[in-house]
C-alpha cells in the first residue's frame, strides 16, 4: 500500500497549497486544474479557513486510485469512474454532484478518415482509459449501433498517450472527454463521430474518503459549497475562466473557452432520481460484462452535504 501511495503522489503534479490560518490540510484531486481554475477565477479560494493541498491527475482513473489509497481526502471524477472505483471495493463517496451537457464526451477520429459514424466502428481500434467516462462511452456507443464489444478492440491507455498513438495511426478512434476534446479539434482538426448525448447522464462528482468524512467534515462541506459556488459563476464567466485556467494549464484559452461553453457544467443535488440515473450507468457495464456481478449503487453516496446547506 505504501508503494502504491507513493507512485500516486508521484504521477500527480502537486500544486503549492493555499495559505490559511489553520492547521487542517484538505488534500483534493483534480482532473486537468479545472476545479481549481473555477475557484481561482470565481474568487472562492479567498479567505479559506483551512489549507488546501492540490493534486492534478490526467484522467478519473488514477484520481480514483489515489482517494482509494487514502493519498487525497476529496477529488472530481465523473459517474462511470465512480462506478468502477466503488465496484473495487473503495471506501469513497459521492458527495456532490455537477452535470454538464455530454457533447463534451466524444469519440474522435483523425480528419482523413474514413470513419463517418458509429456503426463504422466495427473492426477498429478503439483507444480509450479504463474505467472513464470515455471507455462508457465505447460501450454505450457500440451497445446502440448493434456492435459487440468483442466485434472492436479497445486499447487501454492515459490521455497522451492515446492522443500520440491516433496521430500515429496506432488506433482508429479516441473516445475521450473535455479538454481533450475540444483540443483535438480545434488544433489537429480531428472529427467526432460520436458523442454522449442521449448517452450519458453528464453527471460527475465530487467523492470523498470515508474517513475523510468523518475526520474533515466540516473542511468538505466549505469546499464544496465553494466549488457550487464557483460552477454557477463561471456558467456566465466563461472567459474569465478559460483565461484562468489557461494561465495554471498551459491549454489555450480558446480550447477552454469552447469546454465551458458547451459543458454548462452546473452543481445538482442528489436524489433518488440522480441515483437511479447512476444505476442505470452501473447496469450497462454489468451487461457488458465489464463489472462482472450488478452492483447497487445507491450505498455509494453520501447526502450530508445537501445543496441547499452549499
Amino acid at each position: 500500500m505504501q508503494r502504491l501511495l507513493a507512485r500516486l503522489l508521484l504521477i500527480a503534479l502537486s500544486a503549492a497549497p493555499f495559505t490559511a490560518h489553520a492547521d487542517t490540510t484538505l488534500k483534493v484531486g483534480d482532473q486537468q486544474l479545472q476545479t481549481r481554475g473555477i475557484l481561482e477565477a470565481s474568487g472562492q479560494l479567498k479567505d479559506v479557513p483551512y489549507k488546501i493541498e492540490w493534486f492534478n491527475f490526467p484522467a478519473a482513473q488514477p484520481l480514483g486510485e489515489a482517494l482509494n489509497a487514502g493519498a487525497i481526502d476529496v477529488g472530481g471524477l465523473g459517474d462511470a469512474p465512480l462506478i468502477f472505483a466503488y465496484a473495487a471495493g473503495a471506501k469513497v463517496r459521492a458527495v456532490a454532484a455537477t452535470r454538464s451537457q455530454p457533447v463534451d464526451l466524444a469519440i474522435i477520429v483523425p480528419e482523413q478518415s474514413t470513419i463517418k459514424s458509429a456503426a463504422d466502428l466495427k473492426g477498429k481500434r478503439i483507444a480509450t482509459t479504463r474505467g472513464s467516462i470515455g471507455h462508457y462511452l465505447v460501450i454505450a456507443t457500440l451497445e446502440r449501433a448493434g456492435i459487440k464489444l468483442s466485434d472492436v478492440s479497445l486499447r487501454f491507455m492515459q490521455p497522451a498517450d492515446a492522443k500520440a498513438a491516433l496521430a500515429s495511426g496506432n488506433v482508429d478512434a479516441w473516445s475521450t472527454w473535455d479538454p481533450y476534446v475540444a483540443l483535438a479539434e480545434q488544433r489537429d482538426h480531428d472529427r467526432s463521430i460520436a458523442n454522449g448525448v442521449n448517452l450519458s447522464s453528464g453527471l460527475s462528482f465530487q467523492a470523498a474518503t470515508e474517513d475523510s468524512i468523518k475526520t474533515r467534515h466540516a473542511e468538505i462541506a466549505d469546499f464544496l459549497k465553494r466549488v457550487a459556488a464557483g460552477q454557477r459563476w463561471a456558467l456566465s464567466h466563461p472567459d474569465e475562466v478559460a483565461a484562468m485556467q489557461s494561465r495554471v494549464t498551459g491549454l489555450p484559452p480558446e480550447v477552454l473557452k469552447t469546454m465551458y461553453q458547451r459543458a454548462q457544467l452546473h452543481p445538482v443535488a442528489i436524489a433518488d432520481h440522480l441515483v437511479a440515473e447512476q444505476q442505470k450507468t452501473a447496469d450497462l457495464y454489468h451487461r457488458a460484462d465489464v463489472i462482472k456481478t450488478r452492483l447497487e449503487v445507491a450505498p455509494s453516496f453520501d447526502r450530508q452535504f445537501p445543496l441547499d446547506a452549499q
